[in-house]
């Protein structure tokens, strides 16, 4: 099966695609104005200690103070069995040495350990979803290539995914000949072919970074960043480039070279797969990207049989609805439900994964009478995401013929981030945001300006909510346009156009 890591890079957005077999499974994005936080670390302050939720406040300098729960606090065991003999908190800090491993002793609660106005660093394990600041943790990890240092705890883990229990062996003995006592590493799935100097080097810069980190932590003022986490795109050559990648092929020279730099690093046997895409189409457009983007925003999604599922998002869980649609099968009523069934389930567990649904998942499918379908369905299901990296649990189906399910949730679903809530309904649907709507018709522009030679101005006729969009906040990315396509552009609001409506004319 082919395998490709699609990048497209602008200077106001990096949007990556994980492609197999052609069809477009994992997708991430991160805009100019909206980096992500998660693996930032912070050195933050305790602004509200909650006994009751058994949890706190931090703030962290972000727009929402963030949220830390008794289980993710902890101390140097030393400091915090001293602390608990004087039944004295104030002063704690959470913090590391490479000597000492970090816990939290059971049965502590949240007030024992922090107080409001203690500082703290900390790391962003999860986004800001939704309304709800972004989750803390203090056990530290810093992902590398091939090892994750886990400085906090006192554990060496190998990747459930090396399933080889030779290499699984010496892993785990390398890295327990390696490590400073007290300090953890997980080997990684990649880590399968690594090699024992490379593993130590890894270790060495992983362990020189943590002390780092340690040293400016306690230099940095409160609230501050104190060790920013990579970017999308050398993020996705870090976790997703892998020997199981054919190609990865990105769009932009410069940060083609950047990638180069980044592979010759940490998996320079890697660097004969990197290619810059030449092609005339768009790069997401030439792979089909944009179609699969756009088919996993829509409620209702077709199977090639002719029926359908349709996917609603709630606060509190998503919901799958199973329908046979326009098939009416060959044989038989149950043959019939089976068949639709059995395809659906693929769809699913593929629309799950791209579109990055977390939480509770319930699955409507359609009635069936015989228990030995009933069991091949769940069996299918439970096989088709194994392909999934989330963690996910399902449960047998119930006497109404649902499915439950969940599945691990670490940032936005994809229509979180691509939408916004539609003003005309007062937020009971959604619509394409300003900003996705501002990037896709700059893209359009691109893709048609070979076909206007004689034009010297283009015109952009939108709804005023976008136009200001593109005439403000990304203001440089119409500029950055007219540089290099040599034409002018000129934004025209227009009240009567829909939200997601724009036209391009070119004169």
């Amino acid at each position: 099966m082919a395998t490709d890591l699609v990048i497209n890079a602008t200077s106001y957005e990096h949007r990556v695609a994980l492609v197999e077999n052609g069809q477009t499974v994992e997708f991430y994005v991160e805009r100019r104005i909206d980096r992500g936080q998660v693996g930032n670390i912070y050195k933050g302050r305790v602004v509200r200690v909650l006994p009751g939720m058994q949890a706190a406040f931090v703030d962290i300098g972000l727009e929402r103070t963030a949220f830390l729960y008794v289980d993710d606090v902890c101390f140097p065991v030393a400091d915090l069995e001293a602390l608990m003999l004087r039944n004295d908190f104030d002063g704690a800090c959470c913090g590391a040495s490479h000597e000492m491993p970090l816990r939290r002793v059971p049965g502590t609660n949240i007030d024992d350990l922090l107080t409001e106005g203690q500082d703290i660093l900390v790391q962003v394990c999860k986004e800001p979803l939704g309304t709800k600041g972004a989750r803390l943790t203090c056990h530290i990890s810093l992902p590398g290539r091939n090892l994750v240092l886990m400085p906090t705890t006192n554990h060496v883990g190998v990747s459930r995914r090396i399933d080889n229990d030779d290499v699984r062996q010496f892993l785990r003995e390398t890295i327990e000949t390696l490590r400073p006592p007290g300090i953890g590493f997980i080997a990684r799935t990649v880590a399968e072919t690594a090699t024992l100097p490379k593993l130590e080097t890894e270790m060495e810069f992983l362990l020189s970074l943590w002390q780092d980190i340690q040293e400016r932590g306690a230099r940095a003022p409160v609230p501050s960043l104190v060790h920013e986490d990579l970017d999308i795109t050398l993020r996705a050559v870090r976790d997703l480039f892998s020997h199981e990648v054919d190609r990865l092929v990105v769009d932009d020279g410069a940060t083609c070279d950047r990638i180069l730099q980044f592979v010759d690093h940490v998996t320079p046997r890697l660097r004969s797969k990197v290619y810059r895409y030449e092609g005339e189409l768009p790069i997401f457009d030439a792979y089909g990207i944009e179609m699969d983007i756009n088919r996993a925003l829509a409620k209702k999604v077709w199977l090639k049989s002719g029926g359908y599922i349709v996917i609603e998002m709630t606060e509190a869980l998503t919901v799958i609805d199973v329908n046979t649609g326009r098939y009416v099968g060959k044989t038989d009523l149950e043959e019939t439900i089976f068949k639709t069934n059995m395809e659906a389930v693929k769809e699913i567990a593929y629309q799950l994964r791209l579109r990055n649904v977390g939480g509770i998942i319930i699955i409507d499918f359609i009635d069936m009478e015989e228990e030995l379908h009933r069991d091949e369905l769940l069996r299918s299901l439970n096989e088709e995401v194994k392909k999934d990296k989330s963690r996910i649990n399902i449960l047998k189906i119930s006497e109404f013929g649902l499915v439950q399910m969940t599945r691990k949730r670490s940032r936005d679903a994809l229509a979180r981030q691509l939408c916004e809530p539609c003003f005309y309904c007062d937020g009971e649907g959604f619509l394409k945001g300003r900003s996705t709507l501002c990037f896709e018709i700059l893209r359009r522009i691109r893709r048609e300006v070979g076909s206007q030679p004689d034009r010297h101005t283009v015109y952009i006729r939108v709804h005023p909510r976008v136009a200001d969009v593109m005439l403000k906040e990304e203001g440089q990315a119409v500029a950055e346009l007219e540089q290099e396509i040599g034409r002018r552009v000129v934004i025209e609001p227009c009240k009567e156009l829909h939200l997601e409506r724009y036209e391009i004319i070119w004169d």
